[in-house]
């Protein structure tokens, strides 16, 4: 599947130009004849003979920006002066930053806000420690933990190369739900360690969001702290995923008019988005799901289960089935991939059933080609921006952690997960629902408040 121009791999190249003549309009014919898009045309001096121009143009992938800079370099009478990669300069010296929420003008400021009137703070805080969450940044503060060792789809790169994802991933909070997100990136990758660094930092924050732990010990992490903390430890690589594949396949299920309860569903990935997906799916009414992992399909009688392969093999494949993934997505009428690119094609899809579903959420290469599988299934979705039905956990976790914060809950369980994801769903009304229209954008005003409400109520209820 060939990738369109993206932003991700935008450049501004500042160049020089004759200033008469047909110089202007050959730049923007060489981007576009080299397959690249121009995306703004900036004139930043001008003079009699020449003129300094910033061209911005989006490329597929790197080594597509080098080319494109050498064909603007080929057009006669061009000089070039700068190449910016927009990415790099937006994280140049990091994304996010504190800021005081008071002004320090004087000494009476300083005074309240340090010492000696913080004491007093502190010593009420010591007689009533519930008062952290009311007088300290803890009442809207929550920790992004990663070890870096699943980060996005590149990998164990460790905990630095991490700090831009996390920094991302706290610039989101902020955005979306007002949430003040602090990123954690731990040297370490051992699960024992890793509990207890977390354990140890936990006052400061109000709930705990793991992030890119790899499988299986992110399983493990989790549970433990769910144990150990009286604060909300959610792991947004399962939970924030399953939250919002489950919404989308609520409205894609409208679409077809089928119900989650009578339907086949096939899933590729049993790591940590596959299992979280498949519990929460079983947790709405799902029946009859089959999964299958790199080994192939997961059933009682394989050698060498894990516990966690072992527990999905319980809950799943009653027909004992022991064919591979082709085989298992005939007949079916829902397909959903959380694994590797091109395990299947759109003859694959065509033996599903007619009114078929398929999610293929691989990225940057989905499970399979998107416009394949449009072909036979009634709606598609995938993890990519380029696509409709795009599943991004952006709808999700902003909401979940506004819902639990304001909520001060202790923990999160299956109850809130499916409040947000019957609240994701229900932003799409059915007026505007259609097989393109199945999740909202991230951007809809309404998903994050709706999904904070939903929560809010879902930890009302759980404490009634």
């Amino acid at each position: 599947m060939t990738s369109a121009p993206s932003v991700s791999y935008s450049i501004t190249v500042r160049l020089e130009v004759p200033a008469g003549g047909r110089a202007v309009s050959e730049l923007t014919a060489a981007v576009e004849h080299a397959g690249g898009t121009v995306t703004a045309l900036d004139v930043t001096a001008s003079g009699h003979e020449r003129l300094r121009i910033d061209v911005t143009c989006a490329a597929t992938d790197t080594a597509h920006a080098d080319r494109l800079v050498e064909v603007l370099r080929q057009v006669p009478d061009v000089i070039i002066h700068k190449v910016s990669d927009r990415t790099f300069l937006m994280h140049l010296g990091g994304k996010i930053e504190m800021q005081a929420k008071h002004p320090i003008r004087n000494r009476d400021d300083l005074s309240m806000i340090y010492t000696p009137g913080v004491a007093r703070v502190s010593l009420a805080i010591a007689a009533n420690p519930d008062d952290a969450r009311r007088l300290t940044i803890k009442r809207n503060s929550v920790a992004v933990v990663t070890d870096g060792s699943a980060v996005l789809g590149l990998g164990n790169i460790g905990p630095q190369a991490a700090l831009p994802v996390m920094e991302g991933k706290a610039a989101l909070f902020k955005r979306f739900a007002g949430i003040d997100a602090w990123p954690i990136c731990l040297d370490t990758q051992d699960v024992d360690t890793i509990v207890e660094v977390v354990r140890s930092i936990a006052p400061g924050f109000a709930g705990i969001n793991l992030e890119d732990i790899s499988a299986p010990r992110c399983f493990e992490v989790e549970r433990r702290l769910r144990d150990l903390l009286d604060i909300p430890v959610f792991h947004d690589d399962q939970h924030g995923t399953a939250i919002v594949v489950l919404a989308a396949l609520t409205n894609a299920l409208r679409i077809v008019g089928k119900d989650i309860g009578h339907v086949q569903i096939v899933m590729s990935g049993a790591g940590a988005a596959g299992s979280a997906i498949l519990r929460l799916m079983l947790a709405a009414g799902a029946k009859d799901v089959l999964v299958a992992d790199v080994d192939g399909v997961i059933h009682p009688d394989r050698q060498g289960l894990s516990p966690e392969l072992a527990w999905i093999a319980e809950q799943t494949n009653h027909a004992h089935y022991t064919g591979d993934l082709r085989g298992a997505v005939a007949g079916a009428d829902v397909f959903i991939g959380v694994s590797a690119p091109n395990v299947l094609t759109g003859a694959d899809i065509a033996t599903m059933n007619p009114g078929s579903i398929v999610f293929a959420l691989a990225n940057p290469e989905p499970e399979v080609d998107p416009a394949e599988a449009r072909e036979h299934a009634s709606v598609v979705a995938t993890g990519r921006s380029d696509y409709p039905n795009q599943i991004n956990n952006v709808l999700a976790f902003p909401g979940v952690f506004r819902g639990l914060l304001d909520a001060h809950s202790h923990h999160v369980d299956d109850s809130m997960l499916l409040a947000a994801a019957q609240a994701i769903a229900d932003v799409v009304s059915e007026d505007e629902l259609n097989a393109n229209y199945v999740i909202p954008s991230v951007f809809h005003p309404d998903v994050h408040n709706a999904v904070a409400a939903a929560v809010r109520e879902a930890v009302s209820a759980a404490s009634d």
